[in-house]
């Protein structure tokens, strides 16, 4: 099929993931791209109401598998819904978190199987893989302050302990080197303007090359 480009950003909350998304879909678009920005859970009209469910406090006690199953059922509307024709159409499409935070959240940090969540993502998902993925490693402190600072109210999983959160932190660094083809890791704390020049450089590199 004819195929456009399709960019994930991967980190711990607090990484600056949205400040970045944004200025890379600007700058894609006011270069002439068709760009499609989209986010998960969530991304379609179903997986916002199971986005919903997964971030609501009140269901702390959430079994593992059902967790997964939901972020699952969510991707896998929004390739259908979303991802797949706009590549199909040869457009750009960047997405906030895709497979990867399957892999790390609930297959390392919650002690599934890794290799069975990162199966059943393939199934979801159609086998479709991201071309670029940028991962914004900040330190657990760093994140936090970062919420604290822009007074952002927890939701479900954010709410989780800081055990919790250093097996994500070390279980993306274990997957971006599994796959240093495909995850680009970026210091997440240096300045914005930085990280950004970082990231259009890699993407317009991709671009060029792609013709």
């Amino acid at each position: 099929m004819k195929k456009g480009l399709f960019i994930t950003f991967e980190g711990l909350d607090g990484s600056g993931k949205t400040t970045q998304i944004k200025l890379l879909d600007d700058y894609l678009r006011e270069k002439g791209f068709d760009v499609v920005t989209t986010i998960e859970p969530g991304g379609t009209e179903i997986g916002g109401k199971i986005r919903n469910i997964l971030l609501d406090k009140g269901n702390l006690d959430m079994s593992h598998k059902a967790e997964t199953f939901l972020f699952l059922a969510s991707r896998a509307e929004l390739v259908s819904k979303v991802i797949a024709p706009a590549l199909r159409e040869g457009k750009i499409v960047i997405c906030d978190r895709f497979f990867d935070s399957t892999v790390v959240y609930q297959g390392i940090a919650r002690g599934l199987e890794e290799k069975q969540i990162l199966d059943m993502s393939m199934w979801a998902t159609g086998k479709i893989v991201p071309d670029i993925t940028f991962l914004l490693s900040v330190k657990i402190s760093r994140g936090k302050k970062r919420m604290d600072t822009a007074s952002k109210k927890r939701d479900r999983i954010e709410l989780e302990k800081d055990n919790f959160k250093k097996k994500i932190y070390k279980g993306y660094l274990d997957i971006a080197r599994k796959n240093k083809d495909r995850i680009v890791v970026i210091d997440g704390e240096k300045n914005m303007e930085s990280i950004f020049e970082e990231i259009k450089s890699k993407v317009c590199e991709y671009l060029k090359n792609k013709k």
